[in-house]
């Protein structure tokens, strides 16, 4: 089938394995976006709070630095002024050594922070920028110690820096985010930051009183710093018992009423007190032993506070991370369960339409050709031809589809049984109607024979030579009739024949006779049983090759060796074909066609081809120079040595009239024929010109005496396939006496070696006196009537093989 051109952008022209491979990739594509959008989103959640639970884990040693800033700042607060107070460098080496074991605690703080926030800083870029403000603070505070004894800097400028760290370590403690749809996670951040500010501002009171104590009074501001500090502290306790659970409620209000806690409030609020009248009513020892007391209690219950956030935090980003991970899971195993089921699906359409289009395959390709081919070939009984059933066995569509392809397979098979059965029947008509008609024509010719015997009128005589050549002709359709109904000759010989011989009988059965040339033939020989039909096919070439070309030329026949075998050309000078039209026939030529209706109109062409593929003849026409060139290659099967010589002399070849053989392709001085007159120069004929007449001469008289009518080994094949020049009439006539009116009396067949060679008196042999030829050719003809007879009533009854037997050369 012609196969057009397939567009990937067109559906239709899709293989279904790519459809299939669409229907299943293409949801399973949607299915993935969707569920990949969802997981993201559950990624990013989990994500974010793994991030937060991070950040509030570090939350710890933050709060740790804080604790560690804020005792190192209300230490130095309340050393200060004794620091400027003292001229004594001993006095200021003793003081600042008692601040280097704050200041190592919070080194190693600072040193904590860093080695848990540097990984999280590396995920939260906002989360980074916030710690390296607060680190940059801390650095700061570093380096107000190493000038703090040198540099005269005011209490403000010292303690300032030591605020500015803490405040930026309380922002970095801040920053977790747990998202808008976690409020409670929010929450638990405000709660221990607010605490932690509420915190730093008791510290900040503790160290505004240390320093008061330690410096004999306040200074001009100290108590509007007091108020504004204890304000800020009681805004953040107030925002912390908000946002704080119940039970973190709770134990803030046991923590306020433990004995420790209460007394160091009561104390604070009597030093505020009393050091806003002038008075002091304790030591800076004092008051630094009871404060120290309750910001180790407030440190406890901060590190409570956060370490519940913690716990929450990493208890929310566990379960969002493991509702993740399942809901992945189950996406990959729902995707996994739904791509398997489709592809079992897939597989199973895809394979039953490959088996379905296998079959389909099969059965266009080789086994209905097959089937097709055996009953075009059948001579005998329709042969029983087997339908394969369907090789898709499902419920479904496929399977309703392949077994109504089945149902067609069968139908076509029935068709072309029913069509053989009528071809059979057609071709069982051809070869009786032929069979009778070769019969009329063996009977007109038998009649001939004697109208020719007896006729002495040599005008009359060559009509009825021209009669008689038109019967042969009639023979040969005949027999072309039996080449279209697949039957081979009934003519055959049973001892090689010369080719030359077979060329000059195939000139013997055209009208245009007279136009054929013969330049060079090699001496070669045809197996017997192929003479019949090589006759008709290059009889075939020959007539075309007259009917298509001027009157006035000749067509030339060549034979030479090639190979194994032998190739024949038969070059005429007529209009010759075009490309197309030549390609076509050489077509026709290399692949016999059926009998149809073309067939009969061109029957020469299928005839040759039918024939040409009986014995394994190659036949191919080429284009020539004006005209055409038919090439025949004969295989070596078809050639044989030259026969045993008869028991009988073989005479010179018959050469029928106005037909020459030229000696190693030299024609000699002839007019050029003209198809419609008689040439001038050609001898009138004095035989009928047919093929049986050039393949089988009679034998001359032998010199031992005898008639030498009939061999043993059948009808001589050593013929001389080459003459010397144009014959000339014989000087004197082989004559049988004459009749009862006083006229000559032929003798049929006796001057054809008159023809083939010119006679020359002195080599004229002395006529003997043999048995009656009219007898003896009565006798003949009887004998060859009742066989042709015999064959034609042996045919008319056409044997029919019964149904089911099969007849192609194997058991019946």
């Amino acid at each position: 089938m012609p196969h057009r051109r397939r567009s990937a952008f067109r559906l239709r022209d899709w293989r279904m394995r790519t459809k299939l491979a669409a229907v299943l990739i293409i949801p399973s594509v949607a299915f993935l976006v969707m569920a990949g959008v969802q997981a993201q989103s559950l990624v990013g959640r989990a994500s974010t709070l793994g991030d937060f639970a991070a950040q509030v884990t570090v939350g710890e040693e933050i709060t740790y630095l804080v604790h560690m800033l804020q005792q190192e700042r209300d230490r130095t607060a309340g050393e200060l002024p004794v620091l400027r107070a003292s001229a004594d460098e001993a006095g200021r080496a003793a003081m600042l050594g008692s601040l280097q074991q704050y200041r190592d605690a919070t080194d190693d703080a600072m040193r904590a922070l860093r080695e848990v926030a540097e990984p999280v800083a590396e995920a939260d870029p906002a989360w980074r920028d916030t710690y390296s403000v607060a680190s940059q603070a801390v650095q700061q505070v570093e380096y107000i110690r190493g000038v703090m004894a040198t540099v005269v800097l005011s209490d403000d400028t010292i303690l300032g820096n030591y605020h500015r760290a803490i405040e930026g370590l309380l922002t970095l403690l801040a920053q977790p985010a747990p998202g808008n749809d976690r409020p409670e996670l929010a929450d638990a951040v405000l709660r221990y930051v607010q605490f932690a500010r509420a915190k730093d501002s008791s510290a900040r009171v503790r160290a505004e009183v240390y320093a008061a104590a330690r410096d004999s009074g306040y200074s001009a501001d100290g108590g509007a710093r007091l108020a504004e500090l204890r304000a800020r502290q009681l805004t953040a306790l107030g925002v912390f018992r908000i946002a704080a659970t119940n039970g973190q409620v709770a134990r803030y209000d046991e923590m306020t009423v433990n004995p420790v806690f209460a007394a160091t409030a009561e104390l604070e609020d009597r030093a505020i007190a009393q050091i806003a009248a002038g008075r002091l009513v304790l030591t800076g020892g004092q008051w630094w032993e009871a404060s120290d007391n309750r910001h180790e209690l407030l440190r406890q219950y901060e590190a409570e506070v956060l370490a519940e956030a913690v716990q929450q935090a990493q208890a929310a980003s566990t379960t969002q991370l493991r509702q993740t991970l399942l809901l992945i899971g189950a996406i990959i195993t729902v995707l996994l369960v739904a791509v398997l089921i489709s592809v079992l699906v897939g597989r199973s359409l895809a394979r039953s339409i490959r088996l379905l289009r296998s079959q389909a395959l099969r059965i266009a390709q080789v086994e209905l050709p097959e089937a097709l081919a055996r009953l075009r070939s059948v001579s005998g009984g329709v042969p029983p031809i087997e339908v394969s059933p369907a090789v898709v066995r499902s419920l479904d569509e496929i399977g309703e589809l392949a077994e109504a392809f089945v149902a067609v397979h069968r139908s076509a098979v029935g068709v072309a049984v029913e069509q053989a059965n009528m071809r059979r029947n057609v071709n069982a008509m051809f070869v009786n109607l032929a069979r009778r008609s070769q019969v009329l024509v063996e009977r007109q010719l038998e009649l001939l024979d004697d109208l020719e015997r007896e006729e002495g009128d040599p005008d009359q005589l060559e009509n009825l030579f021209k009669l008689d050549h038109l019967a042969a002709r009639m023979r040969r359709n005949d027999e072309s009739l039996l080449v279209l109904a697949g039957t081979e000759s009934t003519r055959r010989w049973n001892r090689p024949i010369g080719l030359g011989a077979v060329l000059l009988a195939a000139s013997a059965e055209i009208e245009q006779y007279q136009r054929v040339r013969h330049e060079a033939v090699a001496d070669l020989h045809v197996v017997g049983h192929a003479v019949g039909e090589l006759v008709h096919l290059l009889a075939e070439l020959l007539e075309n090759a007259t009917a298509f070309s001027r009157p006035d030329t000749v067509v030339q026949v060549m034979a030479r060796f090639e190979g194994q075998g032998a190739v024949i050309e038969i070059a005429d000078q007529g209009i010759g074909m075009t490309e197309t039209a030549l390609a076509e026939a050489n077509a026709v030529l290399a692949s016999p066609p059926a009998a149809d209706v073309a067939a009969v109109e061109r029957m020469g062409l299928f005839v040759v081809s039918h024939l040409a593929a009986r014995h394994g003849i190659e036949v191919r026409l080429h284009g020539g120079v004006g005209g055409l060139v038919a090439r025949i290659r004969l295989p070596g099967a078809l050639l044989a040595a030259a026969p045993a010589p008869s028991v009988d002399p073989v005479s010179a070849p018959r050469i029928p009239g106005g037909m020459t053989a030229h000696q190693g392709g030299r024609p000699g001085p002839v007019e050029l024929p003209v198809a419609g007159r008689r040439p001038t120069t050609v001898p009138r004929q004095t035989h009928p010109v047919r093929a049986e007449t050039v393949l089988a001469p009679a034998a001359a008289v032998p010199a031992g005496g005898g008639g030498g009518w009939w061999s043993r080994e059948g009808p001589s094949g050593a013929v001389p396939t080459t003459g010397v020049g144009q014959p000339a009439p014989p000087t004197v006539p082989v004559t049988a006496g004459t009749n009862a009116r006083g006229l000559p009396m032929r003798v049929p067949m006796a001057q054809l070696s008159s023809v083939s060679q010119p006679a020359r008196p002195e080599q004229q042999r002395p006529v003997r006196h043999d048995p009656d030829p009219d007898a003896v050719g009565g006798m003949l003809s009887k004998l060859y009537s009742g066989v042709r007879r015999a064959e034609a009533e042996e045919t008319m009854q056409i044997p029919v093989q019964p149904s089911g037997v099969w007849n192609e050369g194997g058991p019946r």
